[in-house]
């Protein structure tokens, strides 16, 4: 399975949701199956963007997690993805490269963001 940059943009912005910062409750994200959240959450959990449990069974076809919250890091790549323009802009400097790592998409986010403040260099 793929990492999917949208995907994990929208269980940041479904877990930020969460009144008192904790998640309950299943996280359903719509035009995604439960084995694609799961190993998002895992991969995230991985990368610092959030704190989860990992749920991985024998039944499971991959590794998975259940999400808690969100780490600093976490809400540091939210708030400089929230902006759905800004995050369409990003996407396409990523795209011409045919991806990227979470490091470079978020300094690619950064220096969007900055530039959209005209604050780049």
């Amino acid at each position: 399975m793929k990492r999917n940059m949208d995907l994990v943009r929208e269980i940041l912005l479904a877990i930020e949701e969460c009144d008192h910062g904790t998640f309950n409750g299943a996280l359903e994200v719509k035009g995604y199956s439960a084995e694609e959240i799961g190993y998002h959450v895992y991969l995230m959990d991985e990368a610092g963007l959030l704190d989860a449990m990992d749920s991985t069974c024998d039944q499971s076809l991959s590794p998975e997690a259940i999400p808690n919250n969100l780490t600093w890091k976490g809400h540091e790549f939210l708030e400089n993805s929230r902006d759905a323009g800004i995050w369409e802009q990003s996407k396409t400097i990523v795209a011409k490269a045919g991806g990227a790592s979470l490091s470079i998409w978020s300094e690619v986010l950064k220096q969007t963001v900055l530039q959209n403040l005209g604050l780049s260099s």
